[in-house]
Protein backbone atom coordinates (compact mmCIF):
# COMPACT_ATOMS: atom_id res chain seq x y z
CA UNK A 1 0.00 0.00 0.00
CA UNK A 2 1.43 3.47 -0.59
CA UNK A 3 1.58 6.08 1.74
CA UNK A 4 -0.68 7.91 0.32
CA UNK A 5 -3.57 4.98 0.19
CA UNK A 6 -1.91 4.11 4.02
CA UNK A 7 -3.11 7.82 5.40
CA UNK A 8 -6.34 7.78 3.43
CA UNK A 9 -7.25 4.54 5.04
CA UNK A 10 -6.41 5.62 8.58
CA UNK A 11 -8.19 8.90 8.06
CA UNK A 12 -11.41 6.57 7.24
CA UNK A 13 -10.75 4.15 9.72
CA UNK A 14 -11.26 6.89 12.51
CA UNK A 15 -14.07 8.48 10.34
CA UNK A 16 -15.80 5.32 11.07
CA UNK A 17 -14.79 5.22 14.62
CA UNK A 18 -16.35 8.26 15.31
CA UNK A 19 -19.26 7.98 13.09
CA UNK A 20 -20.16 4.72 15.21
CA UNK A 21 -20.09 6.47 18.54
CA UNK A 22 -22.93 8.69 17.01
CA UNK A 23 -24.58 6.03 16.03
CA UNK A 24 -24.84 3.93 18.92
CA UNK A 25 -26.00 6.99 20.68
CA UNK A 26 -29.25 6.96 18.35
CA UNK A 27 -31.58 4.39 19.39
CA UNK A 28 -35.07 6.41 19.80
CA UNK A 29 -37.71 6.43 17.65
CA UNK A 30 -40.27 8.74 16.66
CA UNK A 31 -43.22 10.27 14.05
CA UNK A 32 -41.30 12.83 12.43
CA UNK A 33 -43.21 16.40 11.62
CA UNK A 34 -41.23 17.32 8.21
CA UNK A 35 -41.28 20.64 6.23
CA UNK A 36 -39.85 21.00 3.09
CA UNK A 37 -40.14 24.72 2.61
CA UNK A 38 -37.94 26.95 0.01
CA UNK A 39 -37.68 28.99 -3.32
CA UNK A 40 -36.58 26.02 -5.36
CA UNK A 41 -37.81 23.16 -6.76
CA UNK A 42 -38.16 19.56 -4.83
CA UNK A 43 -40.25 19.99 -2.25
CA UNK A 44 -42.83 17.91 -3.44
CA UNK A 45 -40.57 15.93 -5.36
CA UNK A 46 -38.08 14.83 -2.37
CA UNK A 47 -41.51 13.95 -0.17
CA UNK A 48 -43.13 11.85 -2.70
CA UNK A 49 -39.73 10.13 -2.09
CA UNK A 50 -40.29 9.31 1.25
CA UNK A 51 -44.05 7.95 0.22
CA UNK A 52 -42.41 6.06 -2.65
CA UNK A 53 -40.16 3.96 -0.19
CA UNK A 54 -43.10 3.74 2.34
CA UNK A 55 -44.84 1.82 -0.67
CA UNK A 56 -41.88 -0.27 -1.25
CA UNK A 57 -41.18 -0.89 2.54
CA UNK A 58 -45.53 -1.87 2.18
CA UNK A 59 -46.25 0.51 5.12
CA UNK A 60 -49.48 2.35 4.70
CA UNK A 61 -49.39 6.16 3.57
CA UNK A 62 -51.71 8.77 2.31
CA UNK A 63 -51.46 12.07 0.55
CA UNK A 64 -53.49 14.75 0.42
CA UNK A 65 -52.61 17.57 -2.58
CA UNK A 66 -53.94 21.23 -0.93
CA UNK A 67 -53.81 23.10 -3.80
CA UNK A 68 -52.90 21.59 -7.42
CA UNK A 69 -55.63 20.33 -9.19
CA UNK A 70 -56.65 17.54 -10.83
CA UNK A 71 -54.04 17.57 -13.71
CA UNK A 72 -51.62 14.17 -14.29
CA UNK A 73 -48.96 14.24 -12.74
CA UNK A 74 -46.54 10.90 -12.65
CA UNK A 75 -46.43 10.15 -8.49
CA UNK A 76 -50.65 10.15 -8.85
CA UNK A 77 -50.88 8.57 -11.76
CA UNK A 78 -48.56 6.05 -10.64
CA UNK A 79 -50.25 5.54 -7.70
CA UNK A 80 -53.81 5.39 -8.21
CA UNK A 81 -52.64 2.91 -11.40
CA UNK A 82 -50.57 0.82 -8.71
CA UNK A 83 -50.66 1.23 -4.71
CA UNK A 84 -54.15 2.38 -3.71
CA UNK A 85 -53.98 -0.68 -1.28
CA UNK A 86 -50.83 0.86 0.16
CA UNK A 87 -51.46 4.53 -0.34
CA UNK A 88 -54.51 6.73 -0.69
CA UNK A 89 -54.33 10.04 -2.77
CA UNK A 90 -56.52 13.09 -2.56
CA UNK A 91 -56.02 15.72 -4.59
CA UNK A 92 -58.55 18.57 -2.65
CA UNK A 93 -57.62 21.74 -4.47
CA UNK A 94 -58.95 22.95 -7.57
CA UNK A 95 -55.92 24.39 -8.86
CA UNK A 96 -52.80 27.42 -7.73
CA UNK A 97 -54.40 30.64 -6.23
CA UNK A 98 -53.50 32.40 -9.27
CA UNK A 99 -55.92 30.24 -11.54
CA UNK A 100 -58.90 30.09 -9.51
CA UNK A 101 -59.04 33.66 -8.34
CA UNK A 102 -61.84 32.90 -5.55
CA UNK A 103 -60.94 33.31 -1.93
CA UNK A 104 -63.76 31.45 -0.64
CA UNK A 105 -63.57 28.49 -2.68
CA UNK A 106 -60.49 28.08 -1.93
CA UNK A 107 -60.65 28.43 1.33
CA UNK A 108 -63.56 26.08 1.26
CA UNK A 109 -61.96 23.57 -0.73
CA UNK A 110 -58.67 23.88 2.07
CA UNK A 111 -60.70 23.73 4.70
CA UNK A 112 -61.80 20.19 3.17
CA UNK A 113 -58.18 19.25 2.73
CA UNK A 114 -57.72 19.68 6.27
CA UNK A 115 -60.43 17.63 7.42
CA UNK A 116 -59.64 14.95 5.05
CA UNK A 117 -55.52 15.44 6.36
CA UNK A 118 -56.69 15.06 10.21
CA UNK A 119 -58.92 11.88 9.26
CA UNK A 120 -55.58 10.46 7.72
CA UNK A 121 -53.32 11.36 10.25
CA UNK A 122 -55.34 10.17 13.10
CA UNK A 123 -55.94 6.99 11.74
CA UNK A 124 -52.86 4.59 13.30
CA UNK A 125 -52.25 2.14 10.19
CA UNK A 126 -50.74 5.27 8.36
CA UNK A 127 -46.80 4.92 8.73
CA UNK A 128 -46.42 8.63 6.70
CA UNK A 129 -49.12 11.24 5.59
CA UNK A 130 -48.11 14.24 2.83
CA UNK A 131 -49.78 17.12 2.94
CA UNK A 132 -48.96 18.21 -0.04
CA UNK A 133 -48.49 22.01 -0.72
CA UNK A 134 -50.53 23.01 2.63
CA UNK A 135 -48.09 25.67 3.44
CA UNK A 136 -49.58 27.75 0.43
CA UNK A 137 -53.01 27.29 1.92
CA UNK A 138 -51.71 28.75 5.33
CA UNK A 139 -50.14 30.94 3.66
CA UNK A 140 -53.05 32.32 3.12
CA UNK A 141 -54.80 31.96 6.03
CA UNK A 142 -57.03 29.48 4.32
CA UNK A 143 -56.23 26.95 6.98
CA UNK A 144 -55.08 28.53 10.58
CA UNK A 145 -51.82 27.94 11.24
CA UNK A 146 -52.85 27.59 15.42
CA UNK A 147 -54.81 24.61 14.67
CA UNK A 148 -52.33 22.77 12.42
CA UNK A 149 -49.84 23.35 14.87
CA UNK A 150 -52.11 22.06 18.06
CA UNK A 151 -53.54 19.12 16.19
CA UNK A 152 -49.80 18.09 15.52
CA UNK A 153 -48.73 18.27 18.48
CA UNK A 154 -51.79 17.25 20.81
CA UNK A 155 -53.37 14.72 18.22
CA UNK A 156 -50.78 12.95 15.97
CA UNK A 157 -50.03 9.42 16.77
CA UNK A 158 -46.57 9.18 18.24
CA UNK A 159 -45.06 6.98 15.60
CA UNK A 160 -46.78 8.64 12.32
CA UNK A 161 -44.64 10.94 10.18
CA UNK A 162 -46.40 14.02 8.84
CA UNK A 163 -45.00 15.87 5.86
CA UNK A 164 -45.67 18.93 4.72
CA UNK A 165 -44.36 21.08 1.90
CA UNK A 166 -44.67 24.09 -0.09
CA UNK A 167 -43.22 27.87 0.17
CA UNK A 168 -42.82 29.87 2.69
CA UNK A 169 -43.72 27.73 5.82
CA UNK A 170 -44.79 30.01 8.91
CA UNK A 171 -42.75 29.89 11.62
CA UNK A 172 -44.77 28.34 13.65
CA UNK A 173 -44.64 25.52 12.09
CA UNK A 174 -40.78 25.51 11.75
CA UNK A 175 -40.80 25.65 15.70
CA UNK A 176 -42.31 22.33 16.36
CA UNK A 177 -41.25 20.35 13.23
CA UNK A 178 -38.54 17.74 13.67
CA UNK A 179 -36.82 18.25 10.48
CA UNK A 180 -36.82 20.72 8.23
CA UNK A 181 -35.44 21.43 4.36
CA UNK A 182 -35.25 24.73 3.09
CA UNK A 183 -35.02 24.04 -1.06
CA UNK A 184 -32.54 26.74 -2.15
CA UNK A 185 -33.05 28.56 -6.08
CA UNK A 186 -29.89 28.86 -7.87
CA UNK A 187 -30.98 28.05 -11.20
CA UNK A 188 -34.02 27.47 -13.04
CA UNK A 189 -34.91 26.75 -16.71
CA UNK A 190 -38.06 28.42 -16.48
CA UNK A 191 -36.03 32.02 -16.21
CA UNK A 192 -34.69 31.08 -19.45
CA UNK A 193 -38.07 30.70 -21.32
CA UNK A 194 -38.20 26.42 -20.56
CA UNK A 195 -41.98 25.33 -19.86
CA UNK A 196 -42.46 22.78 -17.15
CA UNK A 197 -41.63 19.36 -18.87
CA UNK A 198 -43.21 15.65 -18.31
CA UNK A 199 -40.63 14.01 -15.90
CA UNK A 200 -38.99 16.55 -14.11
CA UNK A 201 -41.82 19.12 -13.14
CA UNK A 202 -44.55 16.46 -13.37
Amino acid sequence: MTDDAERHATKMAKKKAARDKIMATKTDEKGLIIVHSGKGKGKSSAAFGMIFRCIAHDMKCAVVQFIKGGMSTGERDLILSKFTETCSFHTMGEGFTWETQDKSRDTEMAQAAWAKAKELIRDPAHKMVLLDEINIALRYDYVDINEVVTFLTEEKPEMTHVVLTGRNAKEELIEIADLVTEMELVKHPFRSGIKAQIGVEF
